[in-house]
């Protein structure tokens, strides 16, 4: 079994994790992109790839990489392939696509042009082909166009690798099960002490932690991967994968759960028993407020309400009684909280001593280090403590070394054409939201007093055009120096008869006497129908309608 290239696929923030599970778990020639971490390896490789990997969304077999400006040259270079090597007339598949490339401006566009070229090329050989179908087909194939650069892979892992199969029920907004991993893997603990997770919703913090810190692989729940359908699968060397718990240990402490909501804690519960982690995670219905002094060195990860789940007041609320509890009852602790608003940061009142970005879905959140120290920051200092800034603020991230040692500029130059590789757009939605939620709060704090203005101060030379200068604007209307609103020639002769105007649309016509409603002959009246001189009704029948639409017969 050879070597070949795969990609895996992570969220962002995450790849430096991801790539030093790669190297632990052997893979070779590990170079970091955005949001994906390209290596080698064989097929053992990959099917360890996709079963213990806890930070990684789904990982890809590269095997066709070509040029095209447009969809017509995408075509023929599918269309050249020898797809048999992957497919036969009885099989199913189905096409995804990324682009990044102002001449492909369609995504699913292309994945058609790729659908047909593989079809076509079947049909021209055997007069029929493979069909597609777009759930659970037996091949995947992703199309990633990036500029003029194509490449066409296989998805080995099928549905993504975040659903490990162990929730049975979940809450209004879920963490994801790769983010929540990626988190606790960025904090370094691997079981080395307590955890406590106060708002821990179903309970999937608890649940990675458990994994991690008894080191099961996330994969032993899932029901089944893409690459079982290939035609190379080796079932046997899986099983021997699959069944290997030698890499597992003892986990001597404890976890806890807790949430507010019962429903929750019920759900959270049902969650932990599917995942078999009753031994050592216990979940609470408590209130954060009611969070009591922990007796063990511990480590918390918070993942409170956020975005769109509470209503404002009572979103900053939950921040000040996270900030109260964390200062008066984990003392001597560390603590990490997510969230993607920095005014709910505020109200915990606590000084972070590492920000680290991260998304959660498409909104754009911080991770942050909270260490609790006992007494006043000048005592904690002056026994020579110090925080530690593991990682720069997100406004002045410079850092992040990979595990050459390369910083990000020199590993985005020398790894400029894997940067754009494999990654999903955010959507500009995340940063709308964002300033909608500033923009709420920004109005709830306290406005400077206004001060006042000299005279003369602010005036300007030039006023908008049509509108009064400002020393003028109570001068009666008609006698201001440049008004808008000053009578006009018709306006001053509203009460003109008609046809006297100066300017009147109802003046009578040339040719025409009698105004507008004269006849040929000159003598017809308004509304005079029958032509005798006479006025008659411009209503049907004489009946005049009423306001509600019924003609008045009375």
């Amino acid at each position: 079994m050879g070597e070949f290239e795969m990609i895996a696929k992570t969220f962002q923030g995450l790849e430096e994790v991801l790539a030093k599970e790669l190297v632990a778990l052997g893979a070779n020639n590990v170079q970091i992109g955005r949001r994906m971490v390209s290596f080698t390896g064989d097929k053992e490789m990959m099917y360890k790839a996709n079963f213990h990997l806890r930070t990684a969304v789904r990982i890809l077999k590269p095997f066709l990489h070509f040029k095209a400006t447009n969809a017509d040259e995408v075509y023929e270079a599918v269309k050249a392939f020898d797809w048999e090597q992957y497919l036969d007339t009885t099989s199913t598949f189905s096409v995804d696509s990324v682009v990044y490339s102002e001449v492909f401006r369609h995504s699913k566009f292309v994945a058609y042009r790729v659908k047909d070229a593989i079809a076509d090329y079947f049909n021209e050989k055997y007069g029929e082909r493979p069909s597609v179908r777009l759930n659970n087909p037996d091949l995947i194939f992703h199309i990633h166009i990036a500029g003029e650069e194509c490449t066409l892979a296989l998805d080995s892992s099928g549905e993504s690798l975040h659903r490990r199969g162990y929730r049975v029920e979940t809450g209004r907004a879920p963490i994801n099960e790769v983010l929540a991993a990626g988190m606790i893997m960025l904090t370094n603990w691997h079981g080395e002490c307590d955890f406590i997770d106060p708002m821990c919703g179903s309970g999937t913090l608890p649940i990675e932690a458990a994994l991690i810190a008894r080191n099961i692989a996330p994969g032993v729940f899932r029901q089944g991967y893409a690459f079982e359908k290939w035609k190379d699968y080796d079932s046997a060397l899986f099983k021997s994968i699959y069944e290997d718990d030698s890499a597992e240990r003892e986990f001597k402490h404890k976890i806890y759960g807790y949430d507010v909501d019962g429903r929750m804690v019920a759900c959270a519960r049902r969650n932990v028993k599917s995942a078999m982690m009753n031994e050592c995670i216990e979940i609470e219905c408590r209130d954060i407020k009611d969070f009591e002094e922990h007796s063990e060195p511990a480590i918390m990860i918070v993942n409170p309400p956020y975005g769109e789940r509470l209503v404002p007041d009572k979103l900053l609320q939950v921040y000040k009684d996270l900030g109260a509890r964390l200062k008066h009852a984990f003392q001597g602790n560390v603590a990490w909280v997510i969230s993607n608003n920095y005014d709910c940061f505020d109200q915990i009142g606590l000084k972070a001593s590492a920000r680290i970005p991260l998304f959660n879905g498409d909104l754009d959140c911080e991770f942050r280090k909270y260490e609790l120290f006992q007494g006043k920051y000048k005592g904690f200092r002056g026994e020579g403590n110090e925080l530690k800034k593991d990682y720069a603020p997100l406004k002045r991230q410079s850092r992040l070394t990979g595990l050459d040692g390369e910083t990000r500029s020199e590993r985005a130059t020398k790894n400029q054409n894997n940067d754009a590789n494999y990654s999903s757009e955010i959507d500009d939605e995340s940063m709308r939201r964002r300033r909608e939620l500033e923009a709420y709060f920004s109005k709830a704090r306290k406005k400077p007093a206004r001060r006042e203005r000299s005279e003369g101060e602010g005036e300007r030379k030039e006023r908008r055009e049509g509108f009064a200068p400002r020393d003028d604007r109570r001068s009666p209307r008609g006698e201001r120096k440049d008004d808008r609103f000053a009578s006009r020639d018709r306006r001053d002769d509203r009460r003109a008869p008609r046809g006297e105007r100066k300017d009147d649309r109802f003046a009578p016509r040339e040719g025409r006497d009698g105004g507008k409603y004269a006849g040929k002959g000159g003598d017809r009246k308004p509304f005079d129908r029958k032509g005798d001189g006479k006025r008659q009704s411009p209503y049907k029948n004489g009946f005049k309608p009423l306001r509600g639409g019924k003609r008045d017969d009375k």
